[in-house]
């Protein structure tokens, strides 16, 4: 059931649509060196293929998990014997690379040449970050495409084909209503996985006997069931789509939608996610993103994840749920993260400056004759228990990081810390007026 054209071929309407990029390098038979970045069963192998049919280049595939640098040099040999023997008539050579991330560095840069002089265009495929996963020097000579995971109209269209297609199951297997469109949920955008499925789901219907009334073999919804094999929301977990996923979560906490937290939490735990590793994200997000606004965010949190380290897995779910829904639902404030990195700009710049001489510590009281531990204040031993002295390095010395919002409980930090700013204020203006009044000797 592969496309044989772009006719044929389904979604990805950015790319090979009336107006895309690859249409009109196939139109103009012209074809540079690319990267095909998408995930599983996005179409990438048959989009490079017909992209070589379209310029009308001799195809050769290679996969990076089995090949290596020798196969790639077979491969090269071959295109520059043919270039050799017909000339300016030998048809261009189009170097296909399944999975081209799992390439090292040294494969990877063994390409180069070859890229460069044009005896091959190099069309890579990856499931990875394309930016992240292929070497700069070599990426920097290739134009990267992005492909998007099928939409749900797309995936249906691709059954429908394998349902009616003489090279498919026309004639033979019926799949209507609600096995269909479980079918294509499924699927989850992966046509690979959808075809995959509906052939599965055709082998159990008819071992069992099940056939509509023309006879034809008619998976029900129990067959497709069957056929998943309780497939899960599956991603790679050290993929694209892993952190993907995590990005969802989090930016669905800091954007106060429970409900859309909750889904990528369900997502995460169904497709097999380290639940550490979602409790660690609760327990950051609980800083980073709440922080002060609402302190128990932090408690709630580490909760969880001691709860899910006691009892683990499936009971922990109501732990890392009850956290998630309250950080998402609680109010919102980053001060005290950005106050942190604002500091640590500073000691970035200057380094860690001298301690003030009166917060040192002098555990020999020999050393306050040099002027250390001299002058500090108790704070215990004033009203409110807070007095006016500096705390900050000389250089320093009335910088502010910490500013709180107006979210929460860090409204009345806020209110707080302007409080004891401003006694200490008044304080320091009385003590001005007093040495004013004093009489001169």
């Amino acid at each position: 059931m592969r496309p044989r054209s772009l006719e044929e071929f389904a979604g990805q309407a950015h790319l090979v649509g009336p107006d895309g990029p690859l249409r009109r390098l196939i139109a103009r038979r012209h074809l540079p060196s690319m990267v095909l970045w998408g995930p599983p069963g996005s179409g990438k192998t048959t989009l490079a293929r017909i992209l070589a049919e379209g310029v009308g280049a001799e195809f050769a595939t290679l996969s990076a998990v089995l090949a290596g640098v020798a196969d790639v040099r077979a491969v090269i040999a071959d295109a520059q014997g043919r270039a050799g023997f017909e000339g300016q008539s030998a048809a261009p050579t189009v170097l296909f690379i399944d999975e081209i991330h799992r390439f090292n560095r040294a494969q990877q840069d063994a390409l180069l040449p070859h890229v460069e002089d044009g005896t091959v265009t190099l069309i890579g495929a990856t499931t990875e970050n394309a930016y992240l996963s292929v070497n700069p020097p070599l990426l920097s000579r290739l134009r990267v495409f992005r492909l998007e995971p099928l939409s749900d109209e797309d995936v249906r269209s691709v059954v429908a084909a394998a349902l009616s297609d003489v090279r498919g199951l026309a004639g033979s297997v019926c799949l209507a209503g609600e096995a269909f469109d479980f079918l294509v949920a499924l699927a989850g955008g992966d046509a690979r996985q959808a075809l995959n499925l509906l052939e599965a789901a055709a082998a159990l219907a008819q071992v069992e006997g099940v056939r509509d009334d023309a006879g034809l073999v008619a998976p029900r919804r129990s067959e497709v069931e069957a056929a998943a094999q309780q497939r899960v929301a599956g991603y790679d977990l050290a993929g694209d789509r892993h952190y993907d996923m995590v990005s969802a979560f989090i930016k669905s906490i800091r954007g106060n939608d429970p409900d859309a937290a909750l889904y990528w939490l369900s997502a995460m735990v169904e497709a097999g996610e380290d639940p550490r590793f979602i409790a660690r994200r609760l327990v950051i997000a609980a800083s980073e993103d709440v922080g002060n606004a609402d302190p128990r965010a932090l408690q709630v949190a580490v909760a969880a994840a001691q709860a899910l380290e006691m009892i683990g897995l499936p009971e922990a779910q109501y732990a890392l749920a009850q956290a998630t829904a309250y950080l998402a639902s609680a109010p919102k404030s980053n001060r005290a993260g950005r106050a942190y990195f604002a500091a640590k700009e500073d000691v970035a710049g200057r380094g860690a400056l001298p301690v003030p001489l009166h917060l040192r510590n002098a555990p020999v009281a020999r050393m306050r004759s040099h002027g250390i531990g001299v002058g500090y204040r108790y704070p215990h031993d004033f009203p409110g228990a807070d007095v006016d002295q500096q705390y900050l390095p000389d250089e320093l010395a009335g910088r502010r990081y910490y500013d709180p919002s107006d979210q929460g409980m860090e409204q009345q930090i806020a209110a707080r810390l302007d409080r004891l700013r401003e006694a200490r204020a008044a304080g320091r203006a009385a003590a001005r007026a007093k040495k004013g009044r004093a009489p001169r000797a």
